[in-house]
């Protein structure tokens, strides 16, 4: 069973008392659901990055996409796709997600972006598919931003699927945790990858499936699926 560590929720209180008024604030005054909450009845927002590169130290977030997800619904009237401008070329980048320098110049200010999110974000645990990424790079750019990182209560979706597919003692098949793979071993259709909401968005259709498989094994609850 997986519990909130200790640390991660003295982290949130400690930025809480230091942050300005503002997004950031906004969002941690609203407290994250409880650890014996269902999944049927959890409140989430699926959230997916397209960025220059892997490090959050070096690289750019370029695009956000996001839904939420409310319990067993996904709620698409709260879909939204931002693009992020940024400085410098996208370079090859662009070869994965195909988003032009023309079309990172006409974006919004990564502040807007980062309020948006945050906004949508209140009261929600973050779900995504590798969600290192996700939570790395924004962490990283609140710290631009508001000069602190971003607490968040995570569910990814990757861990899911290695929990529902491995032992522990055997290893998963190369590429068989990946976002279009992990959707096939569960019937879901194939979409187009790397554009930021229609990943968000075939990441909330993956979780709706791994949790109905997950709550027939007994882990049905916050604190068994989040980290």
């Amino acid at each position: 069973m997986s519990w909130w560590p200790i640390g991660a929720n003295a982290q949130r209180r400690r930025v809480q008392r230091s942050v300005s008024e503002g997004p950031l604030r906004d969002y941690l005054d609203v407290p994250v659901p409880a650890n014996d909450t269902p999944a049927e009845q959890l409140p989430l927002l699926a959230v997916d990055l397209e960025t220059t590169g892997l490090s959050a130290r070096t690289d750019r977030i370029l695009s956000v996409g996001f839904v939420p997800v409310d319990g067993n619904v996904i709620n698409l009237s709260g879909a939204r796709h931002i693009v992020v401008r940024s400085q410098g070329e996208v370079g090859q980048s662009a070869a994965v997600h195909g988003l032009t320098d023309d079309a990172v110049a006409a974006g919004v200010p990564l502040a807007e972006a980062l309020a948006q999110l945050l906004a949508a974000l209140r009261g929600r645990v973050l779900l995504a598919h590798y969600a290192t990424i996700e939570q790395e790079f924004l962490s990283a750019a609140c710290r631009a931003v508001y000069g602190h990182p971003l607490p968040v209560r995570v569910v990814d979706t990757l861990e899911l699927q290695r929990r529902l597919t491995t032992t522990a003692w055997d290893d998963p098949r190369a590429g068989s945790l990946r976002l279009g793979a992990a959707r096939a071993a569960h019937g879901l259709p194939r979409y187009r990858a790397h554009e930021a909401l229609t990943d968000a968005l075939s990441c909330a259709e993956l979780w709706l499936a791994q949790s109905i498989a997950l709550s027939e094994r007994g882990q049905g609850r916050l604190g068994q699926l989040a980290r």
